[in-house]
């Protein structure tokens, strides 16, 4: 906390009339972090006509792009450090359980939403589909700091190819 608030430049107890502890203080940063990313998801299944994949993907990573905001204020940084608070601490970990169930569950009525208008094949799953997004996005959070974040249409292109596959390939 000393070193927050010495980076703030408030007094102590400006600090501490917001945020009682570390714990509280990384809860609220982690929850704006989120939010964000539960906007776009919102937004997106709210559209008509409903955007397809391709779309979702560029939606998310300019997302992602919005969460860096200033210099310093890093959003994507705080989502990274709250994945570890959460298998440290049984409360964190619930709300990133809500985040994701809910996160699942707008990847899904996307999915649900291209199926019916053949943007996918009638066939697909989307709770797969859905499985599928959520899994990519903690990805994109990483390989923008680790590596390259690839754009949304190489994400896509790379998604279509690897669907498309010739099956007799995996044995």
């Amino acid at each position: 906390m000393d070193e927050i608030i010495a980076e703030t430049g408030m007094s102590s107890s400006s600090v501490y009339r917001y945020f009682a502890s570390k714990d509280e203080l990384i809860d609220a940063a982690a929850e704006e972090s989120l939010s964000i990313a539960a906007q776009v998801l919102g937004e997106l299944t709210q559209r008509t006509p409903v955007p397809g994949p391709r779309a979702t993907l560029a939606a998310l990573v300019d997302g992602l792009q919005r969460q860096q905001g200033a210099p310093g204020y890093d959003l994507t940084k705080i989502a990274i450090s709250a994945w570890g608070e959460a298998l440290r601490r049984p409360q964190m970990h619930a709300q990133a359980y809500r985040f994701y169930s809910e996160t699942h569950s707008a990847l899904m009525e996307l999915a649900q939403r291209w199926r019916k208008e053949r943007i996918i094949a009638a066939s697909a799953d989307p709770a797969t589909v859905a499985d599928l997004l959520v899994t990519i996005m903690p990805g994109m959070l990483v390989m923008n700091h680790l590596y390259e974040l690839a754009d949304a249409d190489s994400l896509a292109d790379g998604m279509e190819l690897f669907a498309t596959a010739d099956r007799s390939d995996a044995r």
